[in-house]
């Protein structure tokens, strides 16, 4: 059903549904650069499939995990062995967040960075046209890691190709290696998270790996969470405890023609002028 570019690509299904219907079940696609993006950024969507019965997240995590940061207890794995551990830490945040199905695409991070190689984009126009999620995730166009921004520029792409009947009908870029709280209010889009809390720290702390080599981002995603809830009103209370904060992609698959990088543009001026009117104000 689904031919990838490596025959080492795996598809996980934590309850052991048939490939097939396990995708066509999902509702809710995140399409993530490295193995615990998809938990960082990505746990909005994964609450709202949590045991509903009509609404099932899949996740995709496009690179192979060999280039991981490692040490303590992982210091002196092989960049094979790392892979391996960052395969089975990303089944056990499937089984945890019981996902529709997690895809691991395999891709060294090279691949993903290089704009002319489009083969993880053949992959995600497979995905995509297996499970017809209505909203797909991904990293934020403003992301300061390039791997995270050669995914949010394939998935585009991928869904640039897909038929307009075919396409979903969201696009979101989320927070991992920025935050979105510069954006303008009524540009972003806010996630509330305050419900199951437990679970998201449990999808946070299953990545061994990168928590106990020295990155506690399990940590660092709920404070970032929290404060996004406490800063994100400076007036009046809180109306949530945790909020994650999403930037709305949709117009780059509604429009083909619009340039990833003009609308980053038009959302940073955005910013800017709203910096320059306060001063102005105020001065």
């Amino acid at each position: 059903m689904l031919d990838f570019h490596f025959d080492t690509a795996e598809v996980f299904i934590p309850d052991g549904t048939h490939m097939p219907a396990a995708l066509a079940r999902t509702t809710h696609v995140c399409i993530a650069a490295h193995h615990d993006d998809i938990e960082i950024m990505a746990a909005a969507p994964i609450l709202e499939c949590f045991r509903h019965k009509d609404k099932w997240f899949t996740g995709v995590v496009v690179s192979d995990g060999r280039g991981s940061p490692r040490s303590g207890i992982y210091e002196n794995y092989s960049d094979e062995e790392m892979r391996l551990v960052r395969f089975e830490e990303q089944r056990k945040a499937a089984m945890i967040g019981e996902y529709a199905a997690q895809i691991m695409l395999d891709y060294p991070s090279e691949m993903i960075k290089d704009g002319k190689n489009s083969f993880s984009e053949g992959d995600i126009v497979s995905i995509l046209r297996a499970a017809k999620p209505s909203v797909v995730y991904t990293h934020n166009l403003a992301d300061k890691h390039d791997t995270h921004i050669g995914v949010a520029l394939k998935v585009v792409a991928a869904i640039r190709n897909l038929p307009e009947h075919e396409r979903p009908q969201k696009l979101y870029g989320c927070e991992v290696w920025r935050d979105l709280d510069w954006m303008m209010d009524e540009d972003k889009i806010s996630f509330a998270l305050s419900k199951h809390e437990n679970l998201q720290v449990a999808l946070l702390g299953v990545f061994d790996s990168q928590i106990s080599g020295g990155k506690r981002y399990d940590l660092a995603a709920m404070a970032r969470r929290r404060a996004n809830a406490t800063y994100f009103m400076p007036r009046g209370v809180d109306n949530q405890s945790l909020l994650s904060f999403g930037m709305d992609l949709s117009p780059l698959i509604l429009d083909i023609e619009k340039e990833p990088l003009a609308y980053i543009k038009e959302l940073l001026l955005r910013f800017v002028e709203d910096v320059e009117k306060r001063i102005l104000r105020i001065s």
